[in-house]
């Protein structure tokens, strides 16, 4: 009897011995995980401040940032927890600054943001597309300066190769004389010119197309390697490329006639010679 309560006793101590809890898991950026050399499977300790008393945790996985813009200008590091601990942490207790609700179907957002807008007392809900927008709003000025900027130089262009198609075709008024004088029609050698300067200007498209390509490869390299983030700081797009091609097509076209007005209004004979008539006056 004795010895049975002795082991009923000693079974007891054992149950009442609290189990030792395994360390949390955490996921760390990978700007941390480069900075501090640190892998998935390594211990860490969180704590409120440096070198202080904390909880033993250990790195479970290495997240890649997202391509935000509003994170981008931040040197902070990013370390994803389970709530309690944050909690704990922290010191917050139940109270939050923001947080993110995810929904499902056509109106199940808008619904969310009416019910939650309407029910809670000091929260403003709003659509993380709209947030985005609003924090990305000088990355929009800056996208419509860049704009501006491209519209004026492929203008300044258009001015070169007007230019450019005075010069080549004033090299030409023999030859253009020539065909004047064996019947060619003045619209038909516009045309040539025309067509001419459009060629020009595609080929001047194609390569400016190229190159913008191969300058934007190069300022994402440099600045994502920068700032350690995935977002594309220069873009080459459709549209882009088809604005381009369209105004430099319009401007050579404008500056291939204004080049072939200007010759063909001149007299074959004196585009010949080189000099301009005297024609005599009758008064």
């Amino acid at each position: 009897m004795l010895a049975a309560l002795l082991l009923a006793a000693f079974a007891q101590s054992i149950d009442s011995t609290l189990p030792r809890r395994p360390p949390r898991s955490i996921a760390i950026d990978e700007r941390l995980a480069a900075d501090a050399h640190i892998g998935i499977g390594d211990r860490l300790v969180v704590s409120t401040s440096p070198g202080g008393v904390g909880d033993s945790v250990v790195v479970g996985a290495i997240v890649r940032r997202r391509a935000d813009p509003s994170e981008v200008a931040r040197a902070e590091y990013r370390v994803i927890m389970h709530l309690d601990e944050l909690q704990s942490l922290v010191g917050y207790g139940d109270r939050v600054d923001r947080f993110a609700v995810a929904t499902r179907g056509a109106g199940a957002t808008d619904s969310a943001i009416r019910h939650i807008n309407d029910a809670a007392f000091g929260f403003q809900a709003y659509r993380s597309r709209d947030i985005a927008v609003e924090t990305s709003r000088t990355f929009l000025v800056v996208s419509r300066f860049h704009r501006a900027i491209g519209v004026i130089t492929i203008v300044a262009s258009a001015i070169f190769l007007l230019c450019i198609m005075l010069l080549k075709v004033d090299e030409r008024r023999r030859d253009v004389a020539a065909l004047r004088l064996m019947g060619i029609s003045a619209r038909s050698i516009v045309r040539s010119v025309m067509v001419e300067a459009a060629l020009v200007a595609v080929l001047g498209s194609a390569v400016g197309v190229v190159l913008g390509w191969i300058a934007a490869q190069l300022i994402n390299w440099h600045y994502r390697a920068v700032y350690r983030t995935p977002l594309a700081f220069a873009l080459v797009t459709p549209s882009i490329v088809g604005l381009a091609i369209t105004l430099s097509l319009a401007l050579g076209l404008a500056a291939g006639l204004l080049a072939a007005q200007r010759l063909v209004r001149m007299p074959a004979l004196e585009l010949l010679s080189g000099r301009r008539e005297q024609r005599p006056r009758f008064g």
